[in-house]
């Protein structure tokens, strides 16, 4: 008996009597089937209403504003303010994929139907995608580098991997990210979307208690989220990392551990400038830089969201679904096509279209901070209140 490989399928070339069963799926893209993701139909509708496109500009209204009152005394004139309206772009997001398989290799595998094993999947294959454009948006906004763009980014970051100590969530981590974010706005954060990594941690320290389900058979079992500081956990792997190599950077005089630069005859708290080495990629240490040396290992991104804090929404494709034959080449083979168009919005954040190659961006493009920039006024003279945007990220060694 003989185990032989044809098309990247194994099959017997003497005997077949079944086909292996499919391979376990192992994403699970919580944050994709979270609360923090809701759809706008009426970005589907403004498309189809309207002369289509992938590129569609909304409004949004501001809360009143305006001076003190003024003093209601019989002599006193009364002034008027009024409201601003913003303008948010977003972008639509269009992905094909296709799948082809030979008519040999039913025929070499005992008749099984490799093609129907695809359509079976496609669902799934598209939740990946599109949790992947989701994490590059994410990305691209936390890229934005000017002006207010960047203050958001500042301000609702909570980075503690560049601690010397101290550097992995704790039971005050995410309470701290929510307020320097959107200070006592934070009751607006609903979930935080995290590694199984830094989940681990903190079931470690007894902080995080995964919630339970019991079936109908009276089985219990843990769910893939808990709670912490009153904020659901959603645990997933596909939360962004990145492994680093040992090397001093510049900080803020903040980070706990940072070292002064100096010149020479550093103290306690100081490093001498020709010490600074190995460096981080790009810098160069000059007097009354503050440094700290980043050890090498794995640097953690947590999202901390609200609930709608992103819109994803189906905006249709004439053909989602195509099937083609071609019974000459390989001796006969089918494909399957697929298509999709979604809009995804984060609140409060506009798409740019700054550095966009075609229609529909790249990921690569996604992920450009030149791409995104906070949702200005119908004038451009005033952006929104960072303090609006339930949007946040933590970056930790675990």
């Amino acid at each position: 008996m003989s185990t032989k490989v044809f098309d990247s399928k194994f099959f017997n070339g003497e005997v077949f009597k079944g086909y292996v069963a499919r391979i376990p799926k192992t994403r699970t893209n919580e944050l994709k089937k979270s609360r923090a993701i809701v759809s706008n139909p009426d970005v589907a509708r403004s498309l189809k209403d309207g002369d289509g496109g992938n590129y569609i500009v909304s409004t949004m209204k501001d809360i009143i504003s305006g001076t003190k009152p003024q003093n209601y005394d019989g002599q006193t004139n009364i002034t008027s303010q009024s409201t601003t309206t913003y303008k948010q772009g977003k972008i639509v997001v269009g992905r094909s994929q296709a799948w082809t398989e030979k008519d040999f290799s039913y025929d070499i595998t005992g008749g099984q139907d490799f093609l129907e094993n695809v359509a079976q999947q496609i669902s799934d294959y598209w939740e990946d995608v599109d949790q992947d454009t989701l994490l590059s948006v994410l990305k691209g906004v936390f890229n934005m580098t000017s002006g207010e763009n960047k203050k958001f980014v500042d301000t609702h970051t909570h980075d503690i991997s560049k601690n010397t100590v101290n550097n992995q969530m704790n039971g005050t981590t995410l309470n701290t990210a929510m307020q320097r974010a959107l200070g006592q706005h934070k009751s607006k954060f609903a979930l935080a979307i995290m590694h199984s990594m830094v989940a681990t941690n903190l079931e470690n320290l007894n902080l995080l208690e995964y919630l339970k389900y019991t079936d109908k058979n009276g089985m219990t079992r843990n769910l893939a989220m808990g709670t912490l500081n009153g904020r659901l956990v959603l645990v997933d792997d596909g939360m962004p990392l990145e492994e680093v190599t040992e090397g001093y950077m510049k900080v803020d005089a903040t980070v706990e551990g940072a070292l002064k630069v100096v010149d020479s005859g550093a103290v306690e708290g100081q490093i001498n400038k020709e010490s600074v080495t190995p460096v981080v990629q790009g810098y160069t240490a000059k007097a009354n830089d503050y440094v700290v040396l980043r050890k090498a290992g794995v640097e953690y991104t947590t999202f901390v969201l609200g609930e709608g804090a992103i819109e994803l929404t189906d905006c249709g494709v004439k053909t989602p679904y195509e099937p083609h034959r071609d019974p000459y080449k390989n001796g006969g083979e089918d494909t399957l096509i697929s298509r999709q168009r979604k809009c995804i919005s984060p609140y409060g954040i506009s798409f740019t279209q700054s550095s966009v190659q075609s229609e529909s961006p790249t990921d690569a493009e996604l992920e450009k901070g030149a791409n995104w920039e906070l949702v200005k006024s119908a004038n451009g003279s005033k952006t929104i209140d960072i303090k609006a945007i339930p949007i946040a990220r933590i970056i930790s060694r675990g």
